[in-house]
């Protein structure tokens, strides 16, 4: 319980950090996933979700989300550099979202 605890105060900071409006943060993302982003962007999924849905495929179904805001971001605003890599400026959320994503990917 003492986890759980934890991981609901530090949503409750989420919150917080959210109603704030924090800056966008430029980053500059790799051409070859930025291409993956916009393709994640235009991608037509007008399916459900299965139900019931495990937490493990809400978490990857928001991750998917996150990824195709991305390629939003980048096909409005994405600017590209001299090594064909896209700069955009991203809300933190999307950038916290990755990088939680990140973990994940480390651990395999």
């Amino acid at each position: 319980m003492y986890y759980a605890n934890d991981a609901r105060v530090l949503g409750l900071i989420g919150t917080t950090f959210r109603a704030a409006g924090l800056p966008a943060i430029r980053v500059t993302v790799p051409a070859a996933l930025a291409q993956r982003a916009v393709a994640a962007w235009e991608h037509d999924d007008t399916a459900a979700p299965a139900q019931p849905e495990d937490t493990f495929a809400r978490l990857q179904r928001q991750r998917a989300g996150a990824l195709a805001l991305i390629g939003l971001s980048i096909t409005e605003r994405g600017k590209l550099d001299e090594d064909g890599n896209t700069i955009v400026d991203l809300s933190p959320e999307l950038i916290g979202v990755a990088m939680d994503a990140a973990d994940d990917v480390l651990r395999r």
